[in-house]
């Protein structure tokens, strides 16, 4: 079990599997800010570690399942001309899911969508937990197929899944809170959501469309979010001194 330990490839996988689930962890962090925004404040940091716990239950059940996962690549059915396996099932659901969550809440954005008292719509504890989960499985499932093809340590694995839903647990907050207190970034946030659910749905078609550019898009759109906030800052002051 820890012959890893002792072998160069061990290191090497374990330092390469913690940077990716780190990097594609940070689709996951935009989806806990926005799926937990209509719990009460206080249980918002709560919901997020439990559901991030379950998560973390949830990939090293699939690591176990070693023999079912490989087979998650295996064609099930063909529909005109297109051969669906259980990974690009998830893909599809997992995608349109996150394409009619952000949708809908760039509505209420929109629209204004509140009840009486500035309040948005609550939200089920056990939902928005539950819904983490399940989301965290869509986004982790490419990471975790691509784990087993990288290394032969299943402790490798399970250490480097658990490092990234950590660091989750540690930004989550921040991230959440960062989020909330802007307006123009939330909906950048939502922006983002349709694109990887866009991104999802794309994948589970076959048509692959590398990371690389969706998280060029994202950092882009933040470079520029960042000058417009700067440029309104200097606004104010010299407003402030006029």
């Amino acid at each position: 079990m820890f012959d890893w330990l002792f072998t160069i490839e061990g290191w090497v996988s374990l330092a390469t599997l913690v940077l990716l689930e780190i990097v594609l962890g940070i689709d996951n962090l935009v989806f806990l800010a926005i799926a937990s925004r209509k719990l009460p404040e206080h249980q918002r940091p709560l919901a997020q570690r439990i559901g991030l716990l379950g998560a973390l239950g949830l990939r090293i059940g699939l690591l176990f399942g070693l023999v079912w996962l490989t087979r998650l690549t295996s064609p099930i059915f063909t529909v005109a001309g297109f051969s669906f396996s259980w990974r690009d099932l998830i893909l599809l659901s997992g995608g349109l899911y996150l394409l009619w969550k952000a949708t809908l809440e760039i509505h209420e954005e929109a629209e204004g969508d509140e009840e009486e008292g500035g309040e948005v719509r609550a939200a089920s504890f056990a939902g928005v937990i539950l819904t983490i989960m399940v989301l965290d499985m869509v986004f982790a499932l490419d990471s975790i197929i691509t784990a087993v093809a990288m290394t032969q340590f299943l402790p490798v694995m399970i250490l480097a899944n658990v490092v990234a839903i950590v660091v989750m647990m540690v930004f989550a907050t921040p991230v959440s809170r960062f989020i909330e207190q802007h307006l123009t970034v939330k909906l950048l946030a939502l922006a983002f959501i349709l694109l990887i659910g866009a991104v999802l749905v794309a994948d589970g078609l076959h048509f692959h469309i590398p990371r690389g550019y969706v998280y060029f898009a994202i950092l882009f759109s933040l470079f520029v979010e960042a000058i417009n906030s700067w440029v309104r800052r200097r606004r104010e002051r010299r407003a402030r001194q006029s």
